[in-house]
């Protein structure tokens, strides 16, 4: 039941980059139909692969290799007769015949998952790792291929790491040298490690073992090659290894992005789907993002939308525009391809793998005027809206900053509440996950500043504002800042702020005061200045200790912070106790120099504030002394 212990230290960087799970190997039921003349004929010949000389022993594996060793009875006949370990044990001879036969044999049957295990518990792979250093460069290239079919599972991985495997495989990449042309032989022998090793970057520790051995230039060299039958493996391996921000960099700075976006017009569908992947995960980064651009590979992403049929390619494509679509000028030229257009028509009907990268995209694109007034022409806003109702956490997320985003505009917002897709936003704030309550709190402060008679559309929500009074008493730091920015859009409605301060905002919003973060510090402050404007909540929140902490916001960086916190103290200083608080803190000081800001709103609230206190001041000035 228990793995063992020592090896669980060394299998923390072997999680899988994949999605899914380990491979699993699962013995189907035998019954007699199972036994195919196939099956028979492997147990005849098993006895001559096993008890004869080494002629006997080849013409044996000759004959084997005569069936159809694609279909699981021959493969399965292997194993149970036995012949598996002999074929294993053929390896470790010094007859090159008899390894090759061998090698052609486990090349073909390890495509089945239960062989695969076996070979590992068999102590195959060790010994093809050591065929590796052979002078012999067909029987190296079978060995590399053998391994990239048993290396699926990580256990196998780890296998072929521990004994010396990835520094090996990287070195059958080297047999090009530089300048020269791309011979077949050494293409052959670079695809077979490229194989393995895209089998074995899936681990990551594999991928820091592939850099360490020096795999990254040649990769980079090998991209330069046109035969797609190597660049398939390579580029799957880059893609596989593009998880890794050392590789994103190396990728960027070798000058990879040239060639992935020329191979996105290759007439591969896999090579073009393992370009966009790679460019997917690359363009996280701002300085990919304009090599991509800066190389032409924003349209032939866009015009590779057209092809809808392939679902795993239109997955990375619509991926790499969504990640692209992060940088505005990225944006604009998508704009010219029409991008926003196509990217509406695929929001039905497309897997979810699909979609989160759709919506994210049009999450990005909306952000630009422009693409939030096409999103509705294309009819964009109603599939959106019906997306609020998902399950999948990242399809949330991507969904509730695309329709944030559409609300924006007036003509959208009206469309947004036609179709309820504001209640469906203020549920989500239910939702477990903090991502998804960060990202419906953001979108809902668009919302409420655009809606017609916006004060009642919020009090239509039963238990809506106690709701998202109690979310700040959340522990995720995003979530705070959201619902702080959507409590100050929702405060300026007078009847909204009584229920909410009827809920305990202002205790609540007080306690977050002694942040650091200034982007909370912000959201905050401007919450605060809001919820100031209704009954005695200025006089509470001096009470509640907020005034002090939010004095010191006034040290920090960010001009964003100075401007919410000049208009919260300006409104909190209304009341006598606070002004006393905010001089004792020495805020007159460092309000003087704001009130020379070019930012109006920051001047004037430092320079209310500063005239509050002032007055109060001389109150007490002419109080004592008459």
């Amino acid at each position: 039941i228990f793995s063992k212990a020592s090896s669980s230290v060394e299998d923390v960087g072997e999680s899988s980059s994949e999605t899914e799970e380990d491979e699993q190997p699962v013995r189907r039921q035998e019954g007699g139909t199972d036994l195919s003349p196939e099956y028979w004929g492997i147990q005849k010949l098993a006895k001559y692969v096993k008890g004869g000389d080494p002629t006997a022993t080849l013409i044996a594996l000759c004959s084997m290799r005569d069936l159809n060793l694609s279909q699981e009875a021959c493969q399965l006949a292997i194993k149970d007769t036995g012949c598996l370990e002999v074929l294993i044990n053929l390896l470790d001879t010094e007859e090159i015949k008899c390894q090759t036969g061998s090698l052609k044999i486990l090349k073909e049957i390890s495509q089945n998952v239960l062989i695969r295990h076996a070979i590992a518990d068999l102590g195959g792979l060790e010994i093809m790792v050591k065929i590796l250093d052979s002078p012999d460069s067909d029987l190296k290239c079978l060995a590399a291929e053998t391994i990239a079919n048993v290396a699926r599972f990580k256990r196998a991985r780890k296998t072929v790491r521990q004994h010396g495997g990835i520094k090996r495989l990287v070195e059958l990449l080297e047999s090009i040298s530089v300048g020269s042309s791309f011979q077949a032989k050494d293409t052959e022998t670079a695809r077979c490690g490229a194989l393995a090793l895209w089998s074995c970057s899936k681990s990551i520790k594999n991928k820091k073992a592939i850099c360490k051995a020096g795999g990254i230039p040649l990769l980079a060299r090998w991209l330069k090659c046109s035969h797609t039958n190597i660049l398939i493996p390579i580029v799957g391996t880059l893609q596989e290894c593009a998880s890794e921000p050392s590789y994103r960099l190396a990728i960027r700075t070798e000058g990879m992005i040239e060639d992935l976006v020329k191979n996105l017009s290759s007439e591969h569908e896999e090579l073009q789907m393992h370009c966009a992947s790679a460019i997917f995960k690359c363009a996280e980064d701002e300085e990919t993002r304009d090599l991509v651009r800066k190389h032409e590979g924003l349209q032939p992403l866009s015009v590779l939308l057209d092809n809808s049929e392939n679902k795993q390619l239109l997955a990375a494509v619509t991926g790499a525009i969504w990640k692209c679509a992060i940088s505005r000028e990225n944006v604009l030229k998508f704009q010219e391809y029409k991008t926003v257009e196509a990217l509406v028509t695929l929001l039905t009907d497309q897997p979810e793998e699909v979609l989160i990268n759709v919506i994210g995209a049009l999450g990005e694109c909306c952000q630009e005027q422009e693409n939030r007034g096409t999103i509705r022409r294309c009819g964009g806003i109603a599939p959106m809206v019906k997306l609020l109702s998902a399950t999948n956490r990242a399809l949330l997320v991507n969904v509730n900053r695309a329709v944030g985003g559409c609300a924006m505009e007036p003509e959208n917002m009206a469309v947004i509440d036609s179709l309820d897709g504001v209640r469906l936003l203020w549920s989500l704030l239910k939702n477990p996950n903090p991502d998804v309550q960060a990202s419906a709190a953001w979108a809902l402060c668009p919302c409420v500043e655009n809606a017609k008679n916006s004060g009642e559309m919020v009090r239509s929500f039963v238990g809506g504002l106690e709701l998202i009074v109690n979310l700040l008493k959340s522990k995720d730091k995003e979530v705070l800042t959201s619902v702080c920015a959507a409590i100050a859009n929702i405060a300026k409605d007078q009847e909204n702020l009584a229920v909410m301060t009827d809920h305990g905002v202002v205790p609540l919003l007080s306690k977050l005061a002694n942040t650091n973060n200034n982007k909370l510090r912000r959201h905050l402050a401007e919450a605060i200045a809001h919820c100031c404007m209704w009954g005695s909540n200025r006089v509470a929140f001096g009470e509640a200790k907020a005034v002090a902490p939010l004095a010191r916001y006034l040290k920090a960086k960010d001009p964003l912070v100075h401007r919410a916190t000049a208009l919260a103290l300006y409104q909190l200083s209304e009341d006598p106790n606070n002004c006393v608080i905010m001089h004792e803190n020495g805020v007159v000081k460092l309000l003087l120099a704001m009130v020379g800001s070019t930012d109006d709103a920051l001047q004037e609230a430092a320079a209310g504030c500063i005239a509050n206190i002032r007055r109060l001041a001389l109150a007490t000035e002419k109080a004592k002394y008459g």
